[in-house]
């Protein structure tokens, strides 16, 4: 774990707002602000916002490797679903959803940006729910060419990661106070927290998780209906080129002090593509007509929304079914459900200490009906 004894480097990120980078970032203004002017039926909201979180997840957990398909990848957040000889592929998007959910919760709560709340990320992302924070590499890392096996890039070396990962968090501090738009501090933030490196493995999905915390942390959630993690997927080779901002494969021969506007230019514009996509959708949804929401369900908050979708599909849940559509874990789970059952909309359909089991209650199982049509 990281000091705060420790001499900083001094970040120096060499960039250029040129006319593009400019026009990108009116654009995801322009969307940002379609969007927060655009009231969507609850049930709506939380059926936009699960699917960005799952195709995050999928995407994401795809550009390293994963096996799973997008519905594949669902059934395994969702519904706990294992696929023998795919264990590990479960395991990754099953941690990265629930990383992308406490994403949200430390954006929410404004938890401030330190070392060891990256390090906490990617223990979640990483390892899983109950992991410790991760420590920094002790040692080289190479990444290669799995074609050839050439060296496609060196990281700094394990000494001078505490150093540049104290470096970076500092900069995005400063960032932040000096105004630097939201959109350009997560870019730079991705970039530069892949050329660190600082784990051994993760790195990647690290990165993206933690450049959509920045984003959410500074208002840039878009209603958390995005995931740009499909851009990086749709052209893989374009995303890597964007990275490779010097022809030296070596962080000390060129890498360290590259010029960065052309990843920031290709960070932005994807940025600005999805942004237009979800307020185009955004307005779609709300210009359909749909019946008014009924006054019995106003009181659902966004968690108890997303709960009352999973029983469009089946009439009953487990703890730990509800807990993995709310990225939670079950001790959080039950206590949420404890206070939904005293409200009156659950009710206990089966007394199994482990394997307990909800439904809603005969007065709100008549509204099913009402949450279908508007989805």
């Amino acid at each position: 774990m990281p000091t705060a004894t420790m001499t900083q480097f001094v970040m120096n990120l060499r960039y250029t707002f040129t006319p593009a980078i400019v026009r990108d970032l009116m654009e995801i203004e322009a969307a940002r602000q379609a969007v927060q002017l655009t009231v969507l039926p609850p049930s709506i909201a939380a059926a936009l916002r699960q699917g960005a979180r799952i195709r995050a997840t999928h995407y994401s957990t795809r550009i390293e490797g994963n096996r799973l398909t997008l519905a594949e990848a669902q059934e395994a957040v969702l519904d706990g679903r294992r696929f023998p000889g795919r264990e590990r592929d479960v395991r990754e998007v099953q941690n990265y959803y629930r990383a992308l959910g406490q994403v949200e919760e430390w954006a929410a709560r404004q938890t401030p940006m330190t070392e060891e709340l990256i390090c906490r990320l990617h223990a979640l992302i990483f390892t899983g729910a109950r992991a410790r924070p991760s420590p920094y590499r002790d040692g080289q890392n190479v990444i290669r060419d799995g074609a050839t096996g050439a060296i496609i890039y060196l990281p700094p070396e394990a000494a001078d990661v505490p150093r540049l990962m104290a470096s970076l968090v500092a900069w995005i501090a400063t960032a932040g106070r000096e105004k630097l738009p939201a959109p350009v501090i997560a870019g730079l933030t991705h970039y530069q927290f892949v050329t660190v490196h600082p784990f051994y493995d993760g790195n990647g999905r690290t990165a993206r998780a933690l450049a959509t915390l920045i984003l959410y942390r500074h208002g840039y959630d878009l209603g958390h209906f995005y995931s740009l993690e499909e851009v990086y997927a749709a052209d893989l080779a374009a995303y890597y080129a964007a990275l490779q901002t010097h022809p030296h494969h070596n962080y000390y021969e060129g890498r360290a002090d590259a010029e960065l506007t052309g990843w920031l230019a290709y960070f932005v514009h994807g940025m600005a593509a999805t942004f237009r996509h979800i307020a185009a959708e955004v307005q779609a949804r709300a210009d359909r007509p749909s019946a008014p929401e009924l006054p019995e369900l106003r009181q659902f908050d966004r968690r108890a929304r997303v709960v009352l979708g999973l029983f469009t599909r089946q009439e009953s849940l487990t703890t730990a079914e509800i807990a993995r559509a709310l990225a939670l874990s079950p001790r959080a789970a039950r206590d949420l459900l404890a206070n939904w059952v005293a409200a009156g909309w659950l009710e206990v359909a089966d007394l199994a200490r482990k394997s307990r089991r909800y439904r809603l209650s005969a007065e709100y199982r008549r509204f099913i009906g009402a949450i279908t049509a508007e989805e």
